[in-house]
């Protein structure tokens, strides 16, 4: 990337992409798109699949719901490692290579997970898995918008994170429901089974000129990321989705011990998660390329009043089932455009800022789920994890609300 490449990019409100391919607000999408987020769909199911699988996984392995959880908590922190650590490894190969081979490590961790029987090995398989799994989101997020463009660099990261959200309405239930049926290791050997289908997919619709790219200096990407906006981005990663996923780390519990629901329910409710993020994914992708500070501002508001309502309605099962799809549609709807303002306001380094915007999403989980597993075995019991959401998300609305205002001084801030 260039120097006047760079200065266009920085004074590019709505434009939070690398410069670098030919799509358009309201143009089709390229194909490479579509692929990437069928990578993304393998990612993010086994980010969370346990949460379905909580119980299981506990008899089995004779530990607490709460000890399970740590397999969620283990993945996290793998990931807040793992993303920027691999973005730098691999900064010298090729993106298409990097994709493979962080597939092929997953497959492999997921093998190990499935034949384990020790808890200790499971948690270091899951937080080898999670390295693999950081390098694919990072570097799929960015060869994802150099394919579409810089004016539909949010609408791109929407479609890539909306196979992630799609691993909710399909991935994750049908991994709870397997797991019921015929064990919870059956859905880590399907996840590595599919992740070696993907890789002639990605091999085959991953563009060669990513082969010829010319790594930037690695103090020139150091130095791109001390920007004070990327931080507040990174900031905004982190709170939102420990807010969110604080909640769906132990639904299971929520939705069991509290409202009383019949566990053949969780999976159903997971269905109705699922298909909420998708849609406020890709929505919330369209509204960011026109309106991201505004978008992140009113993400973060609603979604502090959606976990305050499943708090206080928490032993009612009607409104808790229908408050857990709401928080799926609106509590994850601002990543894409976050992750674009990370690609955005990381200069030069796109691969770093979002493989740190990776980190600080999964900072987050970490902690929520930590946080939430805390509260599960404290006094609040199993509406513990909304508390925990709620105090997080509020939080959110500080960083979201100090880049809106920075961006407004700033003489090339754009809209809203």
């Amino acid at each position: 990337m260039t120097s006047d490449q760079v200065t266009r990019l920085e004074g590019t409100a709505t434009s939070p992409a690398v410069p670098s391919g030919h799509g358009g607000a309201t143009g089709r999408l390229p194909a490479v798109v579509y692929v990437l987020a069928v990578g993304t769909f393998l990612m993010l199911t086994t980010e969370f699949v346990v949460a379905g699988l909580l119980p299981e996984i506990a008899g089995d392995l004779q530990v607490t719901v709460a000890q399970a959880g740590l397999l969620i908590t283990v993945f996290a922190v793998g990931m807040v490692v793992g993303a920027p650590t691999m973005a730098l490894l691999t900064r010298g190969l090729p993106r298409r290579t990097t994709l493979l081979l962080s597939l092929a490590v997953f497959a492999v961790g997921h093998v190990v997970v499935a034949v384990g029987s020790s808890f200790p090995v499971l948690l270091a398989a899951r937080f080898v898995t999670a390295f693999a799994t950081g390098a694919f989101w990072a570097v799929a997020s960015v060869a994802a918008t150099r394919a579409a463009g810089p004016g539909a660099s949010a609408r791109a990261l929407g479609l890539v994170g909306a196979g992630g959200m799609l691993a909710n309405v399909l991935g994750v239930p049908l991994g709870a429901f397997a797991g019921q049926l015929s064990g919870w290791r059956g859905p880590f050997w399907a996840l590595a089974v599919l992740a070696l289908a993907a890789v002639p997919l990605i091999a085959r619709q991953v563009p060669r000129d990513e082969d010829r790219r010319q790594p930037v200096p690695l103090r020139s990407e150091l130095g791109a990321v001390r920007s004070g906006r990327l931080w507040l981005v990174l900031a905004a990663c982190a709170t939102t989705t420990g807010g969110v996923l604080s909640v769906y780390s132990y639904v299971s519990p929520l939705l069991t011990d509290a409202a009383g629901l019949a566990p053949s329910w969780v999976p159903l409710v997971l269905v109705g998660f699922g298909i909420g993020s998708l849609v406020g994914t890709i929505v919330g992708g369209r509204l960011g390329d026109v309106r991201p500070h505004a978008t992140t501002i009113a993400v973060a508001a609603s979604t502090t009043v959606v976990l305050l309502a499943i708090c206080l309605l928490s032993a009612h099962p009607v409104p808790t089932a229908l408050l857990v799809v709401l928080l799926g549609l609106l509590g994850l709807s601002a990543n894409p455009v976050l992750s674009a303002l990370a690609v955005r306001f990381s200069g030069v380094a796109p691969t770093l800022g979002v493989a740190m915007s990776v980190s600080a999403y999964n900072l987050g989980t970490a902690v929520g789920s930590w946080g939430a597993g805390r509260a599960l075995d404290s006094g609040l019991g199993a509406t513990g994890p909304a508390v925990v959401g709620v105090g997080s998300a509020v939080l959110t609305l500080v960083p979201t609300v100090a880049i809106a205002s920075l961006q407004r001084r700033s003489p090339s801030g754009g809209g809203a």
